[in-house]
């Protein structure tokens, strides 16, 4: 009687779970932001979250928590229960953070359930105008002039400060990393003189142009992006130089494949359609919505990547 019991049980666990796949999600779900608000990440956030609401009927309630290089917020969803109800966007960050912190409670590549490679975004070399230079050897010559007097506004390890700490290393170059909890919040800062440049996410970049205030130099990809032709890229000027940036879509590991399966591919059609495209091509994105195995062997080798790198560049630990 009692294996007939166990029997019955398994039969509903098993016939159950494709039909809680199917009514999937049945109440709000929680998107962790790993940043604050008003940045690229957040702006990405929001688009996506906007359109699974719109195709599933339920809100996805964006949720910032920002700080310690994304490991604040990927702390928090790690710990969350793995049913679906709980998602995170994260960034460059999230293979960069676990190799200059050693003491995470949590261990990111096994914490979390890839879902989707949402977009790759290229970042900008941008200058305050009254940072006398036009071009990337005119900028390195003034920083080898005078060292360790010129600064540049950064996101602790994120791609923006990545992307500083590799270029200090490749041109020869001594300057002085300002960090800030976002990218985002660096701007005003920038377009007011405070510091002298940043490496700004393409979206933000274009957004900061228009202010008149900024100049852009050089965008960090291998190749010029489509959406700015004519600036070149660090790499014409620095031979090997490149650090693109990028999003994905993660869950708690343990959530039910049927669900990760259900979010990648309503995420692939939303990284396909018209008018997102569109709209992310025009800021300067590059949309993908991959699977999740693509997810999952993209980031093994992006940590892979970005560890040679940061030893590299000698990037060492600031909390």
């Amino acid at each position: 009687m009692l294996r007939q019991w166990i029997a019955f049980a398994a039969g509903l666990l098993i016939s159950g779970a494709p039909v809680y796949a199917e009514t999937y999600p049945v109440r709000p779900v929680r998107f962790i932001v790993v940043f604050p608000a008003g940045g690229n990440a957040d702006l990405m956030a929001r688009l996506i979250g906007q359109k699974l609401a719109d195709a599933f009927g339920k809100p996805f309630i964006i949720d910032n928590r920002g700080g310690a290089g994304g490991a604040i917020g990927e702390e928090i969803a790690a710990r969350a229960t793995p049913d679906g109800y709980t998602i995170l966007l994260v960034s460059l960050a999230h293979v960069v953070t676990p190799t200059l912190n050693k003491r995470l409670s949590y261990d990111p590549m096994r914490a979390f359930t890839p879902v989707s490679l949402a977009v790759s975004v290229p970042n900008i070399l941008m200058i305050h105008k009254s940072l006398n230079v036009r071009s990337v050897p005119e900028l390195i010559a003034l920083a080898k002039a005078r060292p360790g007097m010129l600064n540049y506004a950064s996101s602790y390890s994120t791609s923006l400060h990545i992307a500083g700490e590799l270029f200090k290393v490749m041109a020869g170059v001594d300057i002085v990393n300002v960090n800030y909890k976002s990218g985002g919040l660096a701007v005003p800062d920038l377009e007011a003189g405070r510091v002298h440049m940043a490496f700004s996410v393409i979206t933000t970049a274009l957004s900061m142009l228009k202010s008149g205030r900024t100049r852009a130099l050089a965008v960090t990809s291998a190749k010029r992006s489509p959406a700015l032709p004519g600036v070149p890229a660090i790499a014409e000027f620095v031979p090997g130089y490149e650090l693109t940036g990028w999003q994905g879509i993660l869950a708690p590991a343990g959530t039910p494949r049927a669900i990760i399966s259900k979010l990648s591919v309503e995420i692939g059609r939303i990284m396909k359609a018209p008018d997102v495209r569109d709209r992310l091509v025009a800021m300067g994105a590059d949309p993908i919505g991959s699977t999740p195995e693509e997810f999952t062997a993209f980031r093994k080798t992006e940590f892979e990547k970005l560890a040679s790198l940061v030893s590299k560049a000698r990037i060492r630990p600031e909390y």
